[in-house]
């Protein structure tokens, strides 16, 4: 089992909106955030199971940018599986989920997307890295995902967020890529970027 928090919402049309923290977060962290970009939707937030120097994490690394790719494989079929127990136990529709990630939290829904069919309907992405290289992506139509990007992100290059686009893309995902002129922050701007997106969908 994941730590967790799980909150209803008012409308069980909307989807269920899953809040993958950055490293040293908590599940409290994106609460705010899943307010703001729907008040009425289900939230299940997830702590990470990895710890690094005492700060919660979904996966372990070897250095900053380099993921442990076992652990990551290992890692994504574990949220994957709490994903299946969640709904059953919460009583929401496990086809209707949209991961909201920041930073290490957006890695672990990118890499939902890179190994499993269908395990998101959709996915906003903030300041994500490519999880994995070199491997087949599933079919991926028919999902959609949002990308935040900084253009002077120091974690995570320019080069990398196009390329995780084209990835995405290439596997048949609609990707809507946002810029904004900052660096690893997670900012206003691109939270009400994702909003505006979600509200579309």
């Amino acid at each position: 089992m994941m730590k967790h928090i799980f909150q209803k919402g008012t409308d069980q049309t909307k989807p269920t909106l899953l809040l993958l923290h950055g490293t040293g977060g908590t599940e409290q962290d994106l609460i705010p955030l899943a307010s703001k970009i729907d008040p009425e939707a289900n939230i299940l937030s997830v702590r990470g199971n990895i710890l690094e120097n005492g700060m919660p994490r979904y996966f372990k690394r070897l250095a900053e940018g380099v993921f442990d790719e076992a652990d990551l494989i290992f890692r994504t079929k574990e949220l994957n599986e709490f994903l299946d127990e969640a709904a059953e136990n919460y009583q929401f529709d496990r086809h209707h989920i949209i991961a909201v990630g920041y930073s290490n939290g957006a890695n672990i829904a990118a890499s939902l997307l890179f190994h499993y069919k269908n395990p998101l309907k959709g996915a906003i992405l903030h300041h994500p890295m490519v999880p994995r290289r070199g491997i087949s992506l599933p079919n991926l139509s028919g999902i959609n995902v949002f990308i935040a990007a900084g253009t002077n992100d120091p974690i995570c290059p320019a080069e990398e967020s196009e390329e995780l686009r084209q990835l995405l893309e290439n596997a048949g995902a609609n990707v809507k890529l946002h810029w904004e002129n900052q660096g690893h922050q997670l900012t206003l701007n691109e939270v009400e970027a994702a909003r505006n997106w979600y509200q579309q969908l």
